[in-house]
Order: structure tokens, then C-alpha cells, then sequence
């Protein structure tokens, strides 16, 4: 596995997000995952995927409109959360799946809907997640997703750690699934009645070090960019101060603003 970079870029990444508590700060997504489910026009009886499903707020979501639902994810340890939100919330009969978004283990127009949450962005090769996520959905299928601007604050913070830590050679990065030209041109003409709405998500904080304070205990990507920056305590003061500084021009009255792009389209 050492020998493909993609390969290994993926165990890395399974790795990352089994680290600190991802479901700590996935719990804030979940009006979002309402806001994608409503945009998707999920319906009863539909058979739909979520790619990337993390923690299932998505899947859990589709099902109690009464799809018959699928979540996908890479990372066993989110997987597991995600089958613990299910019990609670009375959805025993989604359908849980390890597998990769690059090589979706579907047969062909297997699903009436497939969404993603922050989830397909993150594989290496957007062409490749694309077509897989097109592939298994039928004709006249609708796909939605949830993406992060560039220009706002994720997609900010993606690009600020990207210049501490670059990602490795041919990885994609994540935000340009943000950038509503750059979905124009991966979709092309293989969907159609293209379409995009924003919203804002919010996060309670007390101050800009707060929001860190809970990515570096919680989040799988910052957790690994402070172990990396560690041994350079300048460069990880540095970095703390330039991430309290992009977070503090989006706190406005103890919400952190989050803006989020969704799409949707009819798969042809």
C-alpha cells in the first residue's frame, strides 16, 4: 500500500477520523442534513445512498422521512456512531456499509436519491467519486450534496491548514467541491436542472479559542494538524493565532457562522 499514494492517502484518512470525538461537533450539522433531506425532496419508500454518511445525521434523517436508506463510510469508527444515533432514534433498519466513495460496492441504478454531507468532497479524486455517485443512481435520479464555499469559513480554514500542511500530490483539495463553477464543469452534461441554494449553519461559542479549543479535542483533521505542527511550537502558536483570527471575523453575537453551498441535480 505504500506504493499508491492514494491508497495510502486513504488509510490516513480512516485514520483521521477515528481520532478525538467527531460526533461532539457532527450533532451541529444536523439542521443542515434537514435542509439537504428537504432540498433532495426525499420521499417514502425510495431507496437512497448517503455518501460519507459519518455519523448518519443525513441517513437518520432520510429515514424518518421514510426512504430505505444506505450510509456509506470509509471509517469503521464513525460507522459505529452513526449505528449508535440510529438506535436511539428508532431507525434499526438502515442499511450500514464500510466502503469507499471512488469504488461504490452498488450495482448500476441501484438508488432512487444519492446525497452527501461534507462527505464526497473529501475523496482524492473528484472525477472518480463523481461518476461512481452518477453510476448507481437511476435515470432521472436526483443526487444532492453539501459542500463549503471557498470564500467562507471552512472552506477558509481548508486552505489556512493546506499552507501548514500541504496535501500530498494528486489529493484534490476538498473545497473547490465548494466552488459552484467547478461543480458546473464535474457534472457537465451528464445531469440536468442543475440547481443551488445556500445556508448558514451556526455553532454557539464564547469566543474564537473556543471553536478551536473543540476542533483540536474533537476533529479528526485538526487533531492531526496540531500533532504535525508540534514540533515546531512557533509555527503551532502561529497557526492557533491565524485560525483565531479567521474565526473571530464570523462571531457575531456568540454564534460562529457557517455558510454552506447545497446542489442538486437530475441524473440523466
Amino acid at each position: 500500500m505504500g506504493n499508491d499514494p492514494i491508497s495510502e492517502f486513504k488509510s490516513k484518512q480512516r485514520e483521521t477520523w477515528s481520532l478525538g470525538n467527531f460526533g461532539d461537533i457532527a450533532v451541529y450539522t444536523t439542521p443542515v442534513a434537514g435542509h439537504l433531506v428537504h432540498f433532495a425532496s426525499v420521499a417514502g419508500g425510495e431507496a437512497l445512498l448517503d455518501v460519507g454518511t459519518g455519523t448518519g445525521v443525513v441517513a437518520i434523517t432520510a429515514r424518518r422521512k421514510g426512504a430505505k436508506v444506505t450510509g456509506l463510510d470509509l471509517t469503521p469508527f464513525l460507522l459505529t456512531q452513526a449505528k449508535e444515533n440510529a438506535s436511539i432514534a428508532g431507525c434499526d433498519d438502515i442499511l450500514w456499509q464500510e466502503g469507499d466513495a471512488e469504488s461504490l460496492p452498488f450495482g448500476d441504478h441501484s438508488f432512487d436519491v444519492v446525497l452527501s454531507q461534507f462527505g464526497h468532497m473529501f475523496a482524492p479524486r473528484p472525477e472518480v467519486a463523481i461518476s461512481e455517485m452518477l453510476r448507481v443512481l437511476k435515470p432521472g435520479g436526483r443526487i444532492a450534496f453539501a459542500t463549503w464555499p471557498p470564500e467562507q469559513l471552512i472552506g477558509q480554514m481548508f486552505s489556512l491548514n493546506a499552507k501548514y500542511i500541504p496535501p500530498p500530490p494528486g489529493v484534490a483539495p476538498p473545497v473547490q467541491w465548494g466552488d459552484v463553477s467547478v461543480i458546473e464543469r464535474r457534472l457537465g452534461n451528464r445531469v440536468a436542472d442543475l440547481f443551488f441554494e445556500r445556508g448558514i449553519m451556526g455553532i454557539p461559542a464564547l469566543s474564537p479559542q473556543h471553536i478551536r479549543f473543540l476542533q483540536e479535542a474533537k476533529a479528526g483533521p485538526f487533531i492531526r494538524t496540531v500533532q504535525a505542527l508540534q514540533k515546531d511550537p512557533d509555527r503551532l502558536e502561529t497557526w492557533r493565532k491565524d485560525i483565531d483570527r479567521l474565526v473571530s471575523r464570523y462571531l457575531r453575537d456568540n454564534i460562529v457562522r457557517h455558510e454552506y453551498l447545497l446542489t442538486r441535480a437530475l441524473n440523466i
